[in-house]
């Protein structure tokens, strides 16, 4: 068993293979919180392409079939009773306004369920959250000499005592 950095569990690790590991861990977590906005951004476009949809249907139905619709169905309603033949156009509208009644309140089921969702909104605050976490667990490294300064600084020590 292994550490995300590859290293053995037991192992004693440097500060800076943990904070590496550390790094790369936040890195990650930020990555997938940005897939999990865009996988919830995309289902909220498709709720609100359906309920835009169901709107666009109802419209073309309603204007599309109203003429052809309401002469036949007035008729077939004059043919099988012996009604005047305004009550039967005016049943046969009443028809269309139903249907179109019916599309438009699934558009609107839709349009609730897409406006309810607040997964983008959750996603930011999980983000805001981790940055607020980062910015008060920022490391303060401690400056370390390199190798080939470490004779520099004997020879100025020397140099100062002499």
């Amino acid at each position: 068993m292994s550490a995300p950095d590859g290293s053995p569990v037991g192992a004693e690790r440097t500060i800076g293979q943990l904070f590496a590991s550390a790094t790369a861990e936040m890195s990650a977590l930020v990555h997938d919180e940005i897939a999990l906005a865009k996988a919830q951004l995309k289902q909220d476009v498709k709720r609100g392409a359906t309920s835009g949809g169901a709107f666009s249907m109802a419209g073309a139905v309603l204007l599309f079939s109203l003429p052809m619709l309401n002469f036949a169905l007035a008729y077939g309603i004059r043919t099988w009773s012996d009604w005047n033949l305004a009550i039967c156009f005016l049943l046969s509208f009443a028809a269309n306004v139903l249907v179109a009644v019916v599309l438009a309140l699934i558009g609107v089921a839709f349009a609730k369920k897409a406006k309810k969702s607040k997964g983008p909104q959750k996603v930011a605050a999980s983000m805001k959250e981790t940055a607020g976490v980062l910015q008060k667990a920022k490391p303060h490294p401690r400056p370390e000499l390199a190798q080939d300064r470490v004779p520099e600084a004997i020879e100025a020590v020397a140099r100062s005592s002499s």
